[in-house]
């Protein structure tokens, strides 16, 4: 259940951030929050902490080497994507110019949904919970056709209105299927207690 609170309380806490940002919540990149100077810049940045904290818990709780040890990757990229902020507008190369810091944050990022990706499509090739095969298989039907178009948007068109709405997708997806496996392995858990 730890897992189930963490990453809920902490994809509510970045929507808090993200909302609270100047500017409409539904343009650019969710990062854009976390840029250092703003309002709830480290509300942002302790969600970012807290999910990461629940995608760790619900690697711990995998029987499934694979899915455990790519869950435990996504939370380290996660916890390293809160901590190192970027720069305001969150540039990326090749059509802005950029910090390191910015090129930090968008690999952990990037890395970290591509590691949840692969917990989600390990679950469904390994997971013997019929409820988590399903809904892993269902999550990798939608993120990773999604997440290669945010990709490739990203590296062809840059900052459009398209990849900020392919990210917000994907970002929904990634949530609702942690927390869906956490809470089916959480209720599985106190039914056989």
């Amino acid at each position: 259940m730890a897992a189930v609170v963490a990453v809920l309380g902490g994809a509510l806490t970045i929507l808090v951030g993200l909302v609270a940002a100047p500017g409409s919540w539904l343009r650019g990149y969710v990062s854009e929050a976390g840029v250092a100077g703003l309002p709830l810049a480290g509300v942002y940045r302790a969600g970012f902490a807290a999910l990461a904290i629940g995608v760790a818990c619900l690697g711990l709780s995998r029987r499934t080497r694979v899915v455990a040890v790519t869950l435990l990757a996504a939370a380290l990229l996660c916890g390293t994507a809160g901590a190192v902020p970027c720069t305001g507008g969150c540039p990326l190369p090749p059509f802005e110019v950029t910090s390191v810091g910015d090129v930090v944050h968008a690999a952990a990022a990037i890395l970290g949904m591509v590691a949840l990706a692969g917990a989600m499509v390990a679950s469904w090739w390994t997971t013997g919970d019929r409820v988590v095969r399903r809904v892993s298989g269902v999550a990798a039907a939608f993120t990773v056709p999604l997440g290669g178009a945010l990709g490739l948007t990203m590296l062809f068109a840059g900052r459009v209105a398209l990849g900020a709405i392919l990210e917000r997708v994907l970002l929904v997806l990634a949530v609702s299927w942690l927390i869906g496996v956490a809470l089916t392995t959480a209720l599985r858990v106190d039914a056989s207690s």
